[in-house]
């Protein structure tokens, strides 16, 4: 495992080091440094959500460097890459393991590593296609990324995932349509690097542990022309983890271990899924969302929108057979800096589930019943391969809590049943600083298979502004406050600030 991460890295610096001998315009860099503190165990939300996995400790303080090149989409063949670097310091959280030998727990301290690579990739664009080989960071492909609760599917919130990457770089017009009808799609598969992380925070009782898992996204949307005052783009996202193994534990003993469905024959059924019956359903996590947005051009320019994106994890959820399950949403958009030049509200639904039963003949060998009833969605939980996070953090909305937060070592989630609202502001006070406002309430009841004692909730706002002084051209300063009221997971207040440092290095 140790030597693949290894042939990987100097693969990309290699194919990235001989493609900046020839840049024909400039290479971007950044260094950043930012400290944080709160008084409770974790980060808080919104000061550790869509951070692609930076922040999750109370306390921090990290270095960051970046140097990348970006491709340019105006020529018919370009390229670009991208390496950056992330260390520093971050507090330790303590959490529970279960010890077979002496049949006792015990507490264990926690940390996420000192120093590790965030983004390693090199891109290739021809005509309208594209390839992306590494670890590149994405956000969501139809929502505000600045001011959005997060993408339900691919939401930005955890740590890039190796992967190979392809599809088209933009909306491209279909034949005959005469730009009337575009399309968007890409597909990408990538491996899950994230074993270690399991190892040390699972607590080897009750739940799955899994390694070496596979990761598959694809996406495909249309657009009406943007050009009108109003744009509608409509389509599905679709991503899945597959192969590796699932260890299952119960009571403190291995119960089971599982290979788990790899290979070619692995990757076909991710592109199309299909029911063999090798792994008594179909092979892989599947979840996905159906998305839809409104787009209106006032006269001046500024925009107003409005989306939704219904969560599915199986066939029941693709029928939209859940209900007013899912992320629906109103923003606004200014056409130039001022003091709101962004706004949005968001609701948040993941209460129906499809139902509260599921049964399936094939759970139960031997049944004579025969009919299948597909409900229980219990989003963002798999009985094989886990749950939908990468190193902890949830891939897809950060709004359910994920299992990092999970103190008793517990390696699911346990309030997918969750209903709350987000709200997001930004905008310029003057030229040189701008701010940026979220808040939001959520509540949870557990899961579609088990209910807590006691709802969990949390309310939350975070105030933070920037300033670039006029003297340094490139540098900024960051402050950011944010309250925590609720057990989702605690009560927090935390400070964090940061230096930023951005320019071109002309070769």
């Amino acid at each position: 495992m140790v030597l693949h991460k290894i042939r990987f890295t100097f693969f990309v610096l290699a194919f990235t080091s001989v493609l900046s001998l020839k840049a024909e315009y400039p290479l971007n860099y950044e260094s950043l440094f930012t400290v944080g503190s709160g008084n409770g165990d974790f980060a808080p939300y919104y000061q550790s959500s869509l951070r692609h996995g930076r922040f999750t400790q109370a306390d921090n303080a990290q270095i960051e460097a970046k140097l990348w090149r970006p491709v340019d989409i105006d020529k018919r063949f370009s390229y670009g890459f991208g390496v950056d670097i992330i260390g520093g310091y971050a507090s330790a959280v303590d959490y529970e393991k279960y010890n077979p030998v002496d049949m006792k727990w015990g507490s264990h301290s926690e940390r996420p590593s000192s120093v590790w690579i965030q983004q390693l990739y090199g891109d290739i664009k021809y005509r309208s296609v594209f390839i992306s080989v590494g670890m590149k960071e994405h956000g969501s492909a139809i929502l505000d990324q600045s001011l959005t609760s997060g993408d339900l599917v691919e939401s930005g919130n955890t740590r890039p995932i190796p992967e190979v990457r392809a599809g088209f770089i933009d909306f491209q017009d279909i034949p005959f349509t005469k730009g009337w009808v575009q399309i968007q799609g890409e597909i990408g598969y990538g491996r899950m690097i994230d074993d270690g992380w399991w190892k040390d925070h699972f607590n080897y009782y009750n739940g799955t542990i899994r390694r070496d898992l596979l990761y598959n996204y694809k996406r495909c949307y249309f657009r009406t022309k943007p050009s009108r005052p109003l744009s509608v783009t409509f389509g599905m996202q679709a991503a899945a983890v597959f192969g590796g193994t699932t260890d299952f534990y119960f009571k403190g003993e291995l119960a089971k271990s599982q290979k788990n469905i790899s290979g070619i024959k692995g990757f076909f059924k991710m592109l199309i899924p299909i029911n063999d019956g090798e792994e008594g359903f179909y092979a892989g996590n599947h979840v996905g969302s159906w998305d839809i947005k409104a787009r209106y051009r006032l006269k001046n320019g500024s925009e107003i929108s409005a989306y939704a994106s219904w969560l599915w994890e199986d066939g029941s959820g693709i029928g939209k057979l859940n209900g007013w399950d899912g992320l629906w949403g109103i923003g606004y958009r200014s056409s130039k800096a001022c003091l709101i030049s962004g706004a949005l509200v968001e609701f948040l639904e993941f209460t129906n589930h499809s139902g509260p039963i599921h049964f399936a003949p094939g759970d139960f060998p031997g049944t004579t019943i025969p009919d299948h009833v597909s409900g229980a969605d219990d989003y963002y939980n798999n009985a094989i391969y886990g749950s939908w996070s990468y190193f902890g953090q949830s891939l897809g909305s950060p709004a359910m809590m994920a299992p990092v937060y999970n103190r008793d070592g517990y390696p699911h989630y346990i309030g997918n049943v969750m209903r709350g609202f987000h709200i997001g502001i930004e905008g310029y006070i003057t030229p040189r600083i701008d701010y940026r406002l979220k808040g939001g309430y959520r509540k949870a009841w557990g899961t579609s298979k088990m209910m807590l004692p006691r709802p969990l909730d949390l309310t939350a706002i975070m105030m933070e502004a920037s300033w670039r002084p006029v003297r340094i051209d490139g540098l900024s300063i960051n402050a950011s406050l944010e309250l925590n009221r609720g057990s989702m997971p605690e009560n927090s207040f935390g400070a964090m600030v940061g230096l930023r440092y951005t320019g071109l290095l002309n070769l």
